[in-house]
C-alpha cells in the first residue's frame, strides 16, 4: 500500500509540473523583441523564454544607430532575468541596460505587442522605452 501512495505522489507531483510548463510556454511575454534605442543610438532583438519557473531574455541580434544588423561580442548576453507574471500584463524581474553596465530591478508592462520597459537600481530609475513584438 506504502508503494501505490508514493506512486500516486509522484504521478501528481509530474502532473503539476507539466501544467506549470504549459502555463510558461503560454505567457503572452514569449517570443522576439525589438528593444527601444540606446542612448548611442543601437537597438537589438530579446528573446524572452522560460528560464526555470521564470521568464529571461537574451540579445539575440544587434543593430547599429542606422538600423543595419551588427556583429556584437555582446549577442547572447542575458538582458531579462528573474522575470514573473504579476498579472494584468504587469512583470517584475530584472532587466540589464548594456550601454550603461548596470542591472535594474526591472518593471514590464505588456500591452499587445508593445512592451513598457522600466528598472530601478539604489534610487536611480531609468525609462527603458517601449519594445515591439519582432515576431
Amino acid at each position: 500500500m506504502v508503494g501505490g501512495v508514493m506512486m500516486r505522489q509522484a504521478v501528481m507531483a509530474a502532473v503539476i509540473l507539466m501544467g506549470t510548463a504549459g502555463v510558461a510556454r503560454a505567457d503572452p511575454l514569449l517570443g522576439d523583441w525589438k528593444t527601444a534605442r540606446q542612448d548611442d543610438g543601437t537597438s537589438g532583438i530579446v528573446r524572452v523564454a522560460p528560464c526555470g519557473a521564470a521568464l529571461c531574455g537574451s540579445l539575440i541580434r544587434s543593430f547599429d544607430a542606422s538600423g543595419k544588423e551588427v556583429a556584437n561580442p555582446g549577442n547572447g548576453m542575458l538582458i531579462l532575468s528573474e522575470t514573473v507574471a504579476r498579472g494584468g500584463g504587469d512583470y517584475r524581474g530584472k532587466v540589464y541596460a548594456p550601454d550603461r553596465d548596470m542591472t535594474y530591478a526591472s518593471r514590464l508592462e505588456l500591452r499587445g505587442d508593445s512592451l513598457r520597459v522600466s528598472g530601478c537600481v539604489m534610487g536611480i530609475c531609468r525609462d527603458g522605452g517601449l519594445w515591439q513584438r519582432a515576431n
